[in-house]
């Protein structure tokens, strides 16, 4: 089986095509036909030595795979070969709130991942997928989707007429954004780019916000929203976007904490405008396989196309890390796995 492993602190350069063997399926497991892989800003921290993994040496890289079932072992009830299926990012974490249990196993940093052509998983490390959605698409619901939906109606709590701040525009903020405008959400979208903002436009958002020409972008939200801010901010900048995030929520909202593109993790807060304002911070780190169906029903029901921003082939996997890590895309970047070699 031909696969890439990278090397966990060796860089995007230690990325390289190997080939392993084929093992047989054990109780519970499935055999999939991997067709595409989404990449997601954790993919470079284990490139960068960020992310903490478990174990030495090199990994099969990657979390977010869509494919096709090619063979299911013993005790396995709820998928048939044929069926299109995606990764769940969890495997474990079934449904209901986040533990440690839940949330040890994952792929591509606490095992290996899922850039191959074959990915072998239990079962319920799967979840089905829209009918209407091609493979390459369908990759990108495991992460950036999950985490889109988890912040906006698990955590967030959301609901029609409600208020949202969408910081830039990578994977989990555009599917953030058309998942908010399915729900009837008000969305201000923030970047430096003005081309960006109009596939924002275009894809539904109500407020843009240049962050490069409005530093001070918290006060053109308070604007936006006669001076009572939004209902809740997805926070993906960390140190140098959380304070003006919490400036921007009302009083009574939540800010969704998801990344650190900005800075890292590592940051200064006051607290006093938090507790003044009534104000909650929650962590958002991925979520369950319950979380990935309801996302999919919704999917379905309102016929969303997902954002992809670039397909790359297999062959160009250092290049689609590389378009990752210039923070040009909008959308998601998908690699697409198909046999040539």
């Amino acid at each position: 089986m031909h696969a890439y492993q990278i090397t966990p602190g060796a860089g995007i350069d230690s990325l390289e095509a190997v080939k392993l063997p084929q093992r047989e399926l054990e109780y519970h497991e499935v055999r999939v036909k991997v067709h595409a892989v989404s990449l997601n800003y954790r993919d470079l921290m284990v490139a960068q030595g960020t992310y903490p993994v478990s174990g030495e040496g090199a990994v099969v890289p990657g979390s977010d795979a869509a494919g096709e079932v090619i063979e299911v072992g013993p005790g396995v009830q709820h998928f048939r070969v044929g069926d299109r299926v995606a990764t769940a990012f969890f495997p474990e974490w079934e449904e209901g709130k986040v533990t440690p249990a839940k949330t040890a196993a994952t792929l591509g940093a606490g095992g290996n991942g899922v850039l191959a052509e074959e990915l072998v998983i239990q079962a319920g490390g799967l979840v089905a997928v829209p009918e209407h959605l091609s493979y390459e698409e369908a990759a990108t619901l495991t992460c950036a989707g999950v985490t889109a939906w988890n912040a906006l109606f698990v955590e967030g709590g959301l609901k029609a007429g409600d208020t949202v701040l969408l910081l830039g525009t990578g994977g989990v903020s555009v599917w953030a954004l058309q998942l908010a405008k399915a729900a009837g959400v008000r969305a201000i979208v923030t970047s430096s780019s003005d081309t960006k903002l109009e596939r924002a436009r275009a894809l539904g958002a109500d407020v843009l916000i240049n962050y490069r020409t409005t530093p001070e972008w918290q006060e053109e939200v308070l604007r936006a929203t006669n001076g009572e801010g939004v209902d809740l901010v997805l926070e993906v900048g960390g140190q140098d976007t959380l304070a003006r995030s919490i400036a921007a929520v009302g009083m009574g909202g939540k800010v969704a904490v998801i990344g650190g593109l900005g800075g890292g993790f590592e940051t200064s807060i006051q607290l006093l405008g938090i507790v003044i304002g009534g104000k909650r911070m929650s962590g958002i780190y991925v979520g369950s396989r319950k979380m990935q169906e309801d996302l999919s029903r919704l999917v379905s029901l309102r016929n969303i196309k997902p954002v992809v921003d670039r397909v790359f082939d297999i062959h160009e996997a250092r290049e689609a890390y590389q378009h990752m890590d210039s923070g040009n895309h909008f959308g998601k970047v998908v690699i697409s796995v198909k046999r040539r070699y």
